[in-house]
């Protein structure tokens, strides 16, 4: 845990801190009544520990740096199966994240957190105080950024968390704060876990089996640890919510999908064709027998779809994954130590994105085409059922991670005051991406010897655009696996990402006396060298792939940092603090370097309480995507906001838009930029701790981050609505928000009236972007009782709130309140949680309950409307989630355990003010539709 030295001395403000930190096993065992009367009169401090925040043993276990501490127990009494939903859950995580859910982005294989609302990438995460390796997919297709979804839960000891920037002594990345994850070192005993979970809708199955040994043979420990893990997917159909498209709005009906259309484009008519000469008959049992004829509202003629189109995409992956750790330490003398530790993670993921992301249209490669027999210009679409794919489970998209950490060094003291440490970390990961792709020429050619026939020259009415004569009896035909084998194929991208990093840290607690105690001195010198290489198949390089792109892009870099910190006990109630690091990144011919201190004090007016604050700065050095990523071409779809606002629909009803606008396709163009400068933050907090009885501790405090030149791929979305408040006057057009967008968009020329041209292109690269701004409140309770007849009783809450988070994209421009902006930001203003935790008398019964509170967010009206006033644009209400837990240790050596998370089968807040052509009526950023899950497990000790 955190080192604690056995022989704690006590205090009141220091038992109630320490006993916050051990486990509930723990405090059965080693606490009495009388503890919780001890009147703190005979207090003193506590012996040296190591804490995560500071570089110096200190004889304080709170300092000037908030940290929060979440044990193995605690982890596993509150129901988490995964690190990911320990850090997920927690009150700080406020921000809106991509993950599994979000099968269309970039990285649905990997798991990440946004504290307090601020970028993923801002996070720094250790394994033992080493920086984790980054993870080789970038998130959203831009940022570099770690994933905890390879974390082997069962062989994790404790967590630290400390909120708020620490650059000072870890250095980039370490804005919004940092996430120490502490293996375990040592077991008593040979322990085995296995764990069986299940869902109650349907999916997610899963088998848990973890191993952990110590071993010592004279001078020589060895800990060995392993973990396997195997989870079914969650599929759309096992869900009401996600099984067909949404059926919840009033004034907006469930559209079926349109698997098989004719749309006009001639703007007068705007409609679409209905040209099947068997009336949809030959699809009727495609879609698991939910195709047929379908109607859309506005539209007088009718098409073939389904409405169970979203059932046959995952919200959950299916997922397999193997873990094994080793940690080692060797006397070689009675003053030095020598210490390995290697960690190897293999995964393996598969997911799908449904007939939503599989389909075809003519107008993408011909544009619109005239048709004679029809006697107008049409766009043909035509998306892929289940039964024509073979199985949307059989073309998943497979990812495979393999990723390695392992350090050698060695540590000791010189002349009895000196610690030193010296270490050697190789991190490395390898990930293997496969999807099935469809081939732009093949699947062109086959429709057109399906279907479309000859090209038979322009058109006869100004030239501009071919002529094909379709057969709608064959148009309308479903086609075979075969027919679809022959013009995809699985296609491989692999990227991989590598760190090495020397370090040496030489540390003195004792450095000289003060009136308050021993002051303390730590200083580190770092260096090493870091890669990332991102590689798509030669197809997507070669843009053979229809209606898809991919980043790619390689590089490296050397760097280096110095440290120091210095610590003063300079009275007995008052200690200050000051670090202060310098790093430096050697990229091609040029260096980029920045230097970040740190200054904290600590008042101790009496015993149980105390005062800190901290004054800092902080920095996020450009990361080798920024700066490497090759200049890549996507495909993709926005609102043109500016042309539908022309046709009478502004952007609050903009699905009624004609669909050439209202999912436009454009061209997308996202690069690096070797210009970048590192991102700098001024960062303070302020705030206590006070334990007005023992055993009990409050904390509050309060943080502040002032971001400048932050880095960002600007959203295509943003930019076209930015583009209709310009053109509506809403905006000045001479600003540079206007001046941005009119840049960024190329149109295609205009040809009817009172249109502007469709959009051709949106270039969306990286820019060092102004300001963000960041007030937040963390407070946390926790409090033991044990009782003589009763047993004991330990509860917790955390709470977060935001207060502000501004943002200014570019200089010049007014600041963007995000708490105000929903079309902005769906962040979560605050988070609270908690749990009660009761052990019987006799050791042998633990019961948990926990529960988790998220605040409100914006519906999805307000989400396209940018405030709560606009029809139907309002707040959804919090979302309220209870996990529940038992053990029983009555058997010898054998502990059996039943947890069930959300225990109610809560789904998200209802939100009424989604579209009917929705299949994912919730915002998958904020919630999750996973419903109760449940777990037994049998934990035994030889």
């Amino acid at each position: 845990m955190l080192n604690i030295s056995k022989n704690l001395r006590r205090s009141i403000l220091g038992i109630a801190i320490a006993s916050s930190l051990m486990s509930a096993h723990a405090y059965a065992q080693d606490t009495t009544a009388n503890d919780a009367t001890n009147d703190g009169k005979n207090a003193q401090k506590l012996d040296a520990v190591t804490v995560t925040g500071s570089l110096i043993p200190i004889s304080q276990i709170e300092t000037a740096t908030p940290t929060i501490t979440i044990t193995a127990e605690q982890i596993k009494a509150k129901g988490f199966s995964t690190i990911a939903e320990v850090l997920q859950s927690s009150s700080f995580a406020t921000g809106s994240v991509q993950g599994a859910q979000f099968t269309q982005g970039f990285t649905p294989g990997a798991q990440s957190l946004s504290m307090f609302g601020l970028p993923v990438g801002f996070t720094k995460y250790l394994i033992d105080g080493r920086p984790m390796g980054n993870f080789p997919a970038l998130y959203n297709g831009s940022d570099s950024f770690n994933s905890i979804s390879g974390i082997p839960a069962d062989l994790v000891d404790h967590i630290d968390i400390l909120p708020g920037g620490q650059s000072s002594l870890y250095g980039s990345d370490a804005i919004a704060g940092v996430i120490n994850i502490v293996l375990k070192k040592k077991v008593d005993r040979p322990t085995i876990d296995y764990r069986y979970g299940w869902t109650t809708n349907g999916g997610a199955q899963s088998h848990r089996i973890s191993f952990a040994d110590s071993f010592q043979w004279d001078k020589l420990n060895v800990l060995v640890g392993a973990q396997l893990e195997k989870v079914d997917p969650i599929w759309g159909s096992q869900r009401n919510l996600s099984k067909q498209y949404f059926t919840g709005n009033p004034d907006s009906p469930a559209a079926a999908g349109r698997d098989f259309l004719v749309n006009s484009l001639t703007t007068s008519k705007n409609s679409y064709i209905f040209a099947d000469p068997n009336d949809c008959a030959n699809t009727v049992g495609l879609m698991h027998g939910g195709e047929g004829k379908q109607y859309r509202s506005g539209q007088a003629n009718p098409y073939c779809g389904s409405f169970n189109s979203p059932g046959f995409r995952t919200v959950q992956n299916d997922s397999k994954n193997a873990d094994f750790y080793t940690h080692a330490t060797f006397d070689a003398t009675p003053n030095t130590q020598l210490y390995g530790d290697f960690l190897f993670h293999h995964g393996e993921q598969k997911w799908s994105s449904g007939p939503g992301y599989m389909w075809w249209g003519s107008q993408s490669d011909f544009g619109p085409i005239y048709d004679p027999n029809l006697d107008d210009y049409v766009a043909l679409q035509r998306g892929f059922t289940d039964e024509e794919v073979g199985g949307y489970k059989n073309i998943m998209t497979k990812q495979k991670e393999n990723s390695v950490m392992a350090t050698l060094g060695a540590n000791g003291v010189w002349d009895q005051k000196w610690n030193w440490d010296l270490g050697f970390t190789h991190s490395e990961d390898h990930l293997n991406t496969s999807s099935v792709d469809r081939l732009a020429d093949p699947m062109d050619n086959f429709f057109i010897n399906k279907a479309m026939g000859p090209d038979l020259g322009p058109d006869p009415y100004d030239g501009s655009y071919p002529t094909y004569a379709v057969n709608y009896d064959q148009f309308y035909r479903p086609i075979t696996p075969a027919d679809f084998d022959s013009f995809t194929t699985r296609d491989h991208t692999k990227a991989k990402t590598w760190d090495n990093m020397l370090r040496f840290q030489v540390t003195n607690g004792e450095l000289f006396s003060l009136p308050g105690g021993d002051a303390g001195i730590a200083m580190v010198a770092e260096g090493g060298n870091q890669g990332w290489a991102y590689v798509p198949s030669d197809n997507m390089l070669d843009g053979n792939v229809w209606g898809a792109s991919d980043v790619q892009g390689a590089g490296h870099r050397s760097r280096y940092a110095l440290t120091s910190e210095f610590r003063a006990p300079v009275l007995s109630w008052l200690t200050f603090d000051v670090s202060g690091r310098y790093d430096g990144y050697k990229v091609a011919d040029q260096t980029i370097a920045h230097g970040t201190y740190n200054f904290g004090i600590e008042v101790r007016p009496f015993d149980t309480l105390l005062l800190r604050g901290k004054y800092g700065t902080a920095f996020k050095a450009p990361n080798l995507s920024d700066q490497f990523m090759g200049e890549s071409g996507y495909y993709s779809s926005v609102t043109d906001y500016a042309n539908c606002a022309r046709l009478g629909f502004d952007p609050a009803h903009s699905d009624q838009c004609d669909g050439n606008y209202s999912n436009a396709q454009f061209s997308g163009k996202q690069s690096g930029n070797p210009a970048l400068q590192p991102i700098t933050a001024k960062v303070w907090s302020y705030g206590f701790v006070w334990s007005p009885v023992a055993r009990m501790k409050f904390s509050v405090d309060y943080l502040h981050w002032d971001i400048s030149n932050e880095v960002a791929e600007e959203s295509a979305d943003k930019l076209s609505l930015d583009e209709y408040h310009c053109y509506n006057g809403d905006y000045d057009p001479s600003s540079p928000t206007c001046t941005n967008a009119f840049t960024k968009i190329t149109r295609n020329p205009a040809t009817i009236d009172g249109l502007l041209g469709t959009i051709d292109t949106i270039s969306t690269p990286k820019v060092n972007v102004s300001n963000e701004k960041v007030n937040a409140l963390n407070a946390d309770f926790s409090y033991m009782l044990p009782t003589p007849h009763f047993g004991t009783f330990m509860f917790d809450t955390s709470y977060s709130d935001l207060f502000k988070h501004t943002y200014q994209p570019l200089p010049g421009d007014d600041y963007i309140d995000l708490l105000r902006r929903p079309d902005w930001s769906t962040d979560f203003k605050s988070k609270v949680n908690g749990s009660v935790t009761w052990i019987s008398p006799n050791d042998q019964w633990s019961t948990t309950a926990y529960f988790n509170r998220y605040g409100a967010t914006p519906n999805y009206a307000a989400t396209q409307s940018g405030d709560y006033v606009t029809g139907k644009a309002g707040k959804l209400k919090p979302w309220i989630v209870y996990n529940a837990s038992v053990s029983y240790k009555g058997f010898k050596d054998l502990e059996l355990s039943f947890l069930m998370n959300n225990v109610f089968n809560k789904m998200p807040p209802k939100d009424h003010s989604y579209l009917g052509t929705e299949s994912s009526p919730w915002n998958e950023l904020d919630y999750n539709i996973y419903g109760r899950t449940m777990y037994v497990e049998a934990n035994y000790k030889f």
